[in-house]
């Protein structure tokens, strides 16, 4: 069931500073459980997302350069920390402050991935939304996809670099000022 993306109506959800939006993929992205949080926030139903790759809720205004930093990051291992803006399927957006980390089989084998996603703090936004606007501005100046990523990573490691951060480390600062 692949839905045909739905323009962004520019309107924000909110859901509760107590509430966890929680989802689980399997190794290649596939959604194999989401919480009633994510349900509700998304829009959707449960028989419209199990089955679904989890880019479903993907916002456009989302550069692909944090995503392959994402997958890449939990690809090897490692979870991440990550801003990222979700659609819902009406069209709306809303913000979360996402932990993504991988699941393991008996053998050590990553075989899915678990993700815990909270609210976002609105200056936290303001923050991210002005860093993600640049990358992408870069982005769509690149003749296509791969090169709008490698472009992009290009000059969020060197934001990054200039001020002494990882991203994860980027993400953490917004929240202690913020929190």
């Amino acid at each position: 069931m692949r839905r045909l993306p739905v323009p962004p109506t520019g309107r924000e959800v909110h859901f509760g500073d107590d509430e966890i939006i929680v989802s689980k993929t399997d190794a290649r992205g596939i959604i194999t459980y989401a919480n009633e949080v994510f349900l509700r926030v998304a829009g959707y139903t449960e028989a419209e997302v199990l089955g679904q790759p989890h880019n479903l809720i993907r916002h456009p205004e989302m550069p692909m350069c944090v995503f392959q930093l994402l997958w890449d990051t939990i690809a090897s291992g490692r979870e991440i920390f990550a801003y990222v803006v979700n659609q819902a399927k009406c069209g709306d957006h809303y913000w979360v402050l996402a932990h993504v980390t991988p699941t393991y089989d008996a053998q050590g084998k990553i075989i899915g991935y678990h993700s815990n996603r909270r609210t976002a703090h609105p200056d936290a936004v303001r923050t991210i939304s002005g860093v993600y606007r640049e990358l992408l501005r870069i982005e769509s100046a690149q003749p296509n996809s791969d090169a709008a990523i490698k472009a992009g990573v290009a000059h969020l490691v060197k934001t990054l670099e200039s001020v002494g951060m990882s991203y994860d480390e980027f993400v953490f600062s917004l929240e202690v000022v913020h929190a």
